[in-house]
Parts: structure tokens; C-alpha cells; sequence
């Protein structure tokens, strides 16, 4: 593997504010992927989610709900830990990009009208990590010293 793509991938000098960012993010998105796979913390499960997805013209609603609760889930553990943290932003940051015009964007901004808020805040955080990395104190470092 390139070198330099390693290098650019991993390496940040983003200090302690990407942890700060990183590891409420990360929880946050790896519950509500939980919910959309598992059925946890009060969610439907992939069946219902699912279902659900396709009654709002997400096909196929189960495939959806498989990519969208597998992007939060293992996107936000990834962030949480500071692993591949750029590609797990940049994968969750699509996901709320898709689920701010597909779900809330009709609503308004406030989430009090299931408006799109709360997902343009998680969208702002993962873009700003997709661009500067995970900081210190995320595995990132352990892989950038050994590559």
C-alpha cells in the first residue's frame, strides 16, 4: 500500500478536540445504529426499520436500513475508538446527509417537528473529523507508528 496514502489517511494533528468530538459522536451514532440493527435502546430492528425505510421510498427498506444502521453502528464504535477515523466520519457523515434530505429536510430545522437539526449537527462533527483526523489518543496513532 502507498505509503503516503497511509500517512494522509492516518496521521492528525488535530490535539485533544477530536477527542472532545470523537467519543460522544461516536456513542451517539453507534446507539441509533443499534437500534436500526438490533432493535435496542427502544428501536425496531432491522425488520421494522426497514419496513419503515421503504414506506419512505428508501428501496429495498431492509438493505437500507442494513446500510444506514451498520454506517452509525460500526462508524460511530470506529470514532469512538479513533480507528480508520476519517473514513468513518466520511462514511456517517454521508449517512446523515442522506437521512437529512430523505427523512427531516420537509419538517424544518427544529427537532421538536422531526426537523433536520440534530442530523445537521452530527453532520457538521463528521465532516470536521473527516478532515482533520482523529487527534490524539485515537488508535490511529498506534497505526500510523507501526505502518
Amino acid at each position: 500500500m502507498n505509503n503516503s496514502f497511509v500517512n494522509n489517511l492516518l496521521q492528525s494533528n488535530a490535539g485533544f478536540a477530536a477527542l472532545i468530538l470523537r467519543v460522544p459522536v461516536g456513542l451517539t451514532l453507534a446507539a441509533h445504529g443499534s437500534q436500526k440493527l438490533f432493535g435496542w435502546f427502544g428501536g425496531y430492528g432491522l425488520e421494522g426499520t426497514g419496513q419503515w425505510m421503504a414506506s419512505i421510498g428508501l428501496e429495498p427498506g431492509y438493505l437500507m436500513a442494513l446500510m444506514s444502521g451498520s454506517a452509525e453502528f460500526f462508524g460511530g464504535l470506529a470514532l469512538f475508538l479513533g480507528l480508520l477515523t476519517r473514513p468513518a466520519a466520511f462514511v456517517t457523515a454521508f449517512t446523515m446527509l442522506v437521512a437529512i434530505f430523505s427523512v427531516h429536510i420537509g419538517n424544518g430545522l427544529f427537532m421538536s417537528n422531526n426537523g433536520y437539526e440534530y442530523a445537521l449537527a452530527l453532520f457538521a462533527v463528521t465532516v470536521a473529523l473527516t478532515v482533520q483526523g482523529g487527534g490524539r489518543l485515537a488508535l490511529d496513532n498506534l497505526i500510523h507508528k507501526a505502518a
